[in-house]
């Protein structure tokens, strides 16, 4: 229900992870234009701190790993504003190390947040989008959604799967008159590679040095002066929400699209030179 009291809004944004990074930012940006936020964060009072207090924002302590918490964090925004037309799933971190190093606990936690957060958060948004046949669900993916690479692996397979979830919520939510889009930002300047958004796996391995070990080494000179600008990637996200046909996928930053079109032609040369073997797994064909 809406309060009456509460002043209508042309849009209502559901962002997780919205006390800093690109979720802030794309936070600012949606209210700037005067659209409703509903600003999660682990502590709310960081949203609070950070942007204030307006009618256009409601902040909300979300642990997206808590089912429960998600339920209820969705109910306060449909509560305050009566429906929620744009999510972003934007919480996450990331994990640096080699694949081997990494524990099986720092695995389990990067997946709760990174997967089954955002399947949380989905499940709890998505009954008022397909009662209303309207909405847009916006899963914040990576470079690293892609194509992975040594030392960041673990982390990659996270978007990766946020990649085919997104995939099968396009083909499955289309019919509902619901859009969702899979993001995939290249290396923008926020705190990502800083302690706050990003973990080190402890365990050192020798035989990685020259991979993983480089890319640890190559993370703390990246860190703060990535290419990417954060308040044009918000810039671009609401170009993507106006959009009467908005994408499955949508790169941000001349280094995804880079990205894709080495995996493009990588899978290309790859599939040319194993094509004979690949079509001599089908039974053969009747004369």
């Amino acid at each position: 229900m809406t309060s009456t009291s509460t002043p209508t809004f042309p849009r209502v944004w559901f962002i997780t992870g919205a006390s800093r990074g690109i979720g802030a930012r794309i936070a600012e940006a949606a209210l700037a234009q005067g659209d409703a936020v509903v600003a999660t964060a682990r502590d709310a009072a960081a949203i609070e701190q950070r942007f204030g207090t307006r009618p256009g924002l409601l902040a909300v302590a979300l642990d997206v790993t808590d089912e429960p918490q998600a339920v209820t964090a969705v109910g306060a925004a449909l509560e305050r504003f009566g429906r929620i037309d744009i999510l972003v799933n934007n919480a996450g971190y990331g994990l640096l190390g080699a694949v081997e190093e990494a524990s099986a606990d720092e695995v389990r936690r990067l997946y709760d947040t990174n997967v089954f957060g955002l399947l949380n958060v989905t499940r709890a948004v998505l009954p008022q989008m397909r009662e209303r046949r309207s909405g847009h669900v916006i899963n914040i993916s990576s470079l690293g959604g892609v194509q992975s690479a040594a030392g960041f692996g673990v982390y990659c397979s996270t978007k990766f799967a946020v990649e085919g979830l997104t995939e099968a919520l396009h083909a499955e939510l289309a019919p509902l008159g619901i859009h969702a889009t899979v993001v995939e930002p290249g290396y923008f300047r926020t705190d990502f590679l800083e302690s706050q958004s990003l973990v080190t796996s402890p365990r050192l391995l020798g035989d990685y040095a020259a991979t993983a070990g480089a890319v640890r080494e190559r993370a703390k000179q990246i860190s703060l002066n990535q290419p990417g600008d954060p308040e044009r990637l918000a810039q671009a996200m609401l170009a993507l929400v106006d959009a009467a046909a908005p994408p499955l996928r949508l790169p941000l930053g001349t280094d995804t699209l880079r990205a894709i079109a080495d995996k493009h032609a990588f899978v290309e040369r790859e599939t040319a030179a194993w094509r004979g073997v690949a079509a001599s797994t089908d039974f053969p064909q009747a004369a």
